[in-house]
């Protein structure tokens, strides 16, 4: 009956727009004084899922790139990379996927993403003959490289989650092979849509704009280079390279490109407070709801559920991956890594499945939930910014969602895709 409560009126609270957070919070507090615990050890679990000193790096990542994307930077990579690939037929799409994965390496944010690169390239794709669905749906989808290649506060909340004790460098290192094959699959997409619609290629700008562009992009570049590099080498801490991070893009939007007003700063500060709070809070109430997951033994009894349905490891691999698409549909990605992962990591565990490829997966599973309707943010955001309306956006976009998804197998049931780079690296 308890578990029915905390279940039942965390969906009740969703349901009538309660944020999740609170709707987390409510739900747990409830079910604690239905089960005649002492109403304090669930706030004691509020505090303590927040007093985790690794937590303390994304308020630096989402400060980095809030710097980033008001600084001028993602412009700078959208030169590079079209003086890259834009020759290629239908170039701008790859221009667009390409931009993505260098950018969302850098911020991080998917939706920062979406603001910065979709401003400057979705107007020139217009302009250029393409189709305003083509040019949003380019976007939204390779939007996502930003959660999977590092750095990702994502990845740091998906530690916190899995209790802790998995290595959030392997995480950051994990995480770039299955960005890069994501990203591939996405421009094999756009290149496809791109010749079946008649797009034209760009013209090759030459050896020498390639290499000036790539001259400018370098010091922007190199802001992933210090944050995951310094982490990698033992030279910071997570949370020491989220800071140096930020000084780093403080300075090359400042004095290296000198790009960043006064105005966009305090809007970065802002919106970094603003979302590094919401962020906080989630993570907070989730704690408590964590913790009577595991009193209801939620974890065990779905292992035992889903071991008891079958026992073909891939067939509960997919069911797992299932659910993920569609809580994907309905709810935050950052909510339901909190939820999920102590929930279907220990069944992911118990097929043998390593916690850091499930990471890689839920990851990518997730952010494939922020590109399709009801609720996905970056689904809004891309159509807002492109101004198309939604409707006309996911008539067209099930391509990349095809890609997004045949990605998403790869790295669920090919171990090496995620798992090859930290081993060699020896992380």
């Amino acid at each position: 009956m308890g578990l029915f409560l905390l279940l039942g009126l965390f969906a009740v609270c969703v349901a009538i727009g309660v944020p999740v957070a609170f709707a987390l919070g409510v739900a747990a507090i409830a079910a604690f004084w239905f089960e005649g615990l002492p109403l304090m050890i669930g706030f004691q679990r509020i505090i303590s899922g927040i007093n985790v000193f690794s937590l303390m790096a994304i308020p630096f990542f989402i400060f980095a790139g809030e710097l980033m994307f008001r600084g001028g930077i993602a412009k700078r990579l959208v030169n590079f990379a079209s003086a890259a690939v834009g020759s290629i037929r239908g170039g701008l799409g790859i221009v667009n996927v390409f931009s993505s994965m260098l950018f969302g390496g850098i911020s991080g944010s998917a939706v920062a993403d979406i603001s910065a690169l979709g401003s400057i390239l979705m107007p020139v794709m217009k302009e250029k003959g393409y189709d305003a669905d083509y040019a949003v749906n380019v976007t939204v989808t390779s939007s996502i490289a930003g959660i999977i290649i590092p750095p990702s506060h994502n990845m740091i909340i998906f530690a916190i989650a899995a209790g802790g004790g998995i290595s959030i460098s392997k995480l950051f290192l994990a995480g770039v092979v299955p960005g890069v094959l994501m990203c591939v699959c996405l421009a094999v997409a756009a290149y496809i849509i791109a010749v079946r619609r008649g797009y034209s290629a760009e013209k090759f700008p030459g050896w020498t704009e390639l290499a000036l562009s790539f001259v400018g992009a370098i010091p922007g570049l190199f802001t992933a280079v210090i944050i995951v590099g310094g982490v990698l080498s033992g030279i910071f801490t997570v949370t020491e390279s989220g800071a140096f991070g930020a000084i780093y893009a403080f300075l090359v939007t400042l004095v290296v490109y000198r790009s960043i007003t006064w105005e966009n700063f305090k809007i970065a500060v802002v919106q970094s407070v603003r979302t590094t709070s919401m962020v906080m809070i989630l993570i907070a109430c989730a704690g408590a709801f964590a913790y009577m997951l595991t009193f209801y033994q939620v974890p065990a009894r779905t292992v035992t559920l889903m071991t008891g349905l079958t026992e073909n490891p891939i067939l509960i691999l997919l069911m797992i991956n299932v659910v993920l698409l569609v809580l994907g549909m309905i709810m935050d990605m950052a909510a339901l890594i909190l939820i999920c992962t102590p929930i279907f990591l220990p069944v992911a565990s118990s097929l043998g499945m390593d916690p850091i490829q499930f990471g890689i997966m839920i990851m990518v599973n997730l952010g494939l939930g922020l590109c399709t309707p009801p609720v996905g943010t970056c689904l809004f955001v891309g159509c807002a910014v492109g101004k198309l309306p939604m409707e006309k956006a996911v008539r067209t976009i099930w391509p990349f969602y095809l890609a997004i998804l045949v990605a998403m197998m790869m790295i669920t049931f090919i171990p090496a895709i995620s798992l090859t780079l930290p081993r060699l690296l020896g992380v």
